[in-house]
C-alpha cells in the first residue's frame, strides 16, 4: 500500500489534499451505504470534509455530517454504518489525515488495501446521476458524552469505599485540570468529567487549528506550562489530550507525567479484576512494558501482543482463537486505549474518565501507582540502511538469543526477549526511517542496552 500508515492516511496538506479526499471518498463510497463524516479543528478541515463528502455522495453513499468532533465520537457514531474522520491527530497544524471506520472499528489492512488499489487504478467510480447519495447534518456530541458518562457510572458508580456507600457521582471531590491542547477533546472530556462529579478546570480549551497553546502532541516538554499550572492550582490529577482526543497523557498533582505503561497497567488490572470471564485477555503491543503482564497476571488474566497500530486486529484474532470463557477486557498501546466493553475504537475521553475514577478508588495517584513496579526504560535508534533491514532482523533472531540465553524469545513483531526478572528488550525496524529501534526496560537498563546495542551494531555491519 502507498496511502495508509499505522494510523490511516496522514501527511502535509499538499499531499492529503482535497483531490485526495475526493478520490478516497469515491473509492470508499458504495450505493446504499451511509457514512458519518467528522473533522478535527484544523484550518484545512472544512475544505477536506467538503471534498470527502462529494466523493462519497458521487459514489452513491449517503453522508451524515458531524462537523467538529473528537475521533472517538466519530467512531461512536459509525456503529452500524461507516465513518470517515479527517484528522492528523498529534501532528503539526500543516498536516492532515483520513481515518476510515466500519461499525465502530478502524478499517483493517485488507480494507485499506482495497481503497488504496481503487485510488491507484484511477478508474471512475461515479454512480449514475440518479443514484448519487444525499447528506444531512447529524448531532452526535451530546449522545456520545452521555454514553461515556453512563459507561463510567456503570463501572464505578455503585462501588462502596471503606465500607460506606459510594457517591452517586464517581468523581465527586476530585479536582482535575485538563489540557485540551486547542483540540477537539475540549468538546467532550471536561463536560464528561464534570457530569461525573469532578471539579474541572480546562486550559487550551478553545478549538483552534493553529494550536496556539502548545504543540498538538502532549509530551513532558510541550506540557511544561501545564505542569506549572498544576503546581499552582492544588489539583489531584492532570490530563492532557492530542488534537483529536484519541491519546491521553496523565500527570500527577506534582506535575510529573506518569509513565504511559504505568497508566496502561493500572487500567488493564482494573478491567481484568472486574471481569467474570474464565479467561480475561488484555491485548497490547510489543513495545509495551512487562509491568502490564505483571499486573494482569496478578489480577488473574493474560496478555497477548499484536503489531503496533493493529489493536483492532489483535482483538479480532484473540476472539477468534479464544475458548468459550475468553473475553477481551481491554486493548491498548502506550497513550491509546480501547475500552472493549464500551466500543471497538481508541478512546481518550473514556480513558480520562476511567483513570480519574481509578484515582478516586485508590485515594490518589501515588496509591494508584504503588503496586506497579516501574523499572528504568530506554529507547535507542541504531542506524541501518533500509535495504539491509530484512537481513539484519533475520540475523538478530539468532544473534540476540545467543547473547541472552536466559531469555524467552518471541519473533512475531521484531525480536522481543523477556527475562526471568521481568526485564525485556524489543528490537524492530523503523517503518519510516533508516534505523533499527531498540526498546529496553530493566533495573540495570544501561548494561542491558549496551550489550544489545553491541549485538545490533555488529549485525548491521555484517549485513549492510
Amino acid at each position: 500500500m502507498t496511502l495508509f500508515g499505522t494510523a490511516g492516511i496522514r501527511g502535509p496538506v499538499e499531499d492529503v489534499s482535497p483531490s485526495l479526499a475526493l478520490a478516497v471518498g469515491q473509492a470508499a463510497g458504495e450505493a446504499g451505504e451511509t457514512f458519518v463524516v467528522g473533522r478535527d479543528g484544523r484550518e484545512t478541515g472544512p475544505a477536506l470534509a467538503a471534498a470527502m463528502e462529494a466523493g462519497l455522495e458521487s459514489a452513491g453513499a449517503d453522508v451524515r455530517r458531524l462537523g467538529q468532533v473528537p475521533t472517538p465520537a466519530l467512531a461512536f457514531a459509525s456503529r452500524g454504518r461507516r465513518g470517515v474522520m479527517l484528522t492528523a491527530s498529534h501532528n503539526p497544524p500543516e498536516d492532515n489525515g483520513i481515518k476510515l471506520f466500519a461499525d465502530g472499528v478502524e478499517y483493517d489492512g485488507d480494507a485499506e488495501g482495497t481503497i488504496d488499489d481503487r485510488v491507484a487504478s484511477d478508474e471512475s467510480r461515479l454512480a449514475r446521476w440518479d443514484e448519487w447519495g444525499e447528506s444531512e447534518q447529524l448531532a452526535v456530541l451530546d449522545g456520545y458524552r452521555s454514553a461515556v458518562e453512563g459507561y463510567v457510572r456503570k463501572q464505578f458508580g455503585d462501588r462502596s469505599r471503606d465500607g460506606e456507600s459510594a457517591s452517586s457521582d464517581p468523581l465527586s471531590g476530585l479536582r482535575i485540570a485538563v489540557d485540551c491542547g486547542n483540540g477537539v477533546g475540549a468538546l467532550a472530556t471536561p463536560q464528561v468529567l464534570e457530569r461525573l462529579g469532578a471539579t474541572v478546570v480546562a486550559v487550551n480549551a478553545s478549538v483552534d487549528g493553529h494550536f496556539p497553546g502548545r504543540e498538538s502532541k502532549p509530551t513532558p516538554e510541550t506540557l511544561s506550562e501545564f505542569t506549572e499550572f498544576l503546581l499552582d492550582g492544588e489539583f489531584d490529577l492532570g490530563l492532557a489530550h492530542d488534537g483529536d482526543a484519541d491519546r491521553l497523557v496523565v500527570l500527577g498533582p506534582d506535575g510529573d507525567v506518569i509513565h504511559e505503561d504505568t497508566v496502561l497497567a493500572a487500567v488493564a488490572a482494573h478491567y481484568t479484576a472486574a471481569s467474570d470471564a474464565n479467561d480475561p485477555v488484555v491485548v497490547t503491543t510489543p513495545n509495551a512494558s512487562a509491568r502490564i503482564d505483571e499486573q494482569v497476571r496478578a489480577a488473574g488474566g493474560r496478555v497477548e501482543r499484536v503489531r503496533l497500530g493493529s489493536l483492532h486486529e489483535g482483538i479480532a484474532r484473540e476472539r477468534a482463537q479464544g475458548a468459550e470463557g475468553t473475553e477481551i477486557v481491554f486493548a491498548a498501546e502506550p497513550w491509546k486505549h480501547i475500552h472493549t466493553a464500551f466500543g471497538g475504537w481508541i478512546d481518550g475521553v473514556v480513558s480520562a474518565a476511567v483513570v480519574a475514577a481509578l484515582v478516586v478508588d485508590a485515594g490518589d495517584t501515588e496509591a494508584l501507582r504503588e503496586p506497579i513496579t516501574e523499572r528504568p526504560y530506554r529507547k535507542v535508534s541504531v542506524e541501518c540502511p533500509d535495504d539491509a533491514k530484512a537481513g539484519v532482523m533475520a540475523a538478530l533472531e539468532t544473534a540476540l538469543p545467543d547473547a541472552f540465553p536466559e531469555a524467552n524469545v518471541g519473533t512475531d513483531y521484531g525480536v522481543r526477549l523477556e527475562f526471568p526478572d521481568a526485564a525485556w528488550i524489543l528490537v524492530r525496524p523503523s517503518g519510516t526511517e533508516p534505523y533499527v529501534r531498540l526498546y529496553a526496560e530493566s533495573d540495570d537498563v544501561e548494561t542491558l542496552v549496551a550489550t544489545a546495542r553491541e549485538v545490533i551494531e555488529s549485525t548491521v555491519a555484517e549485513e549492510a
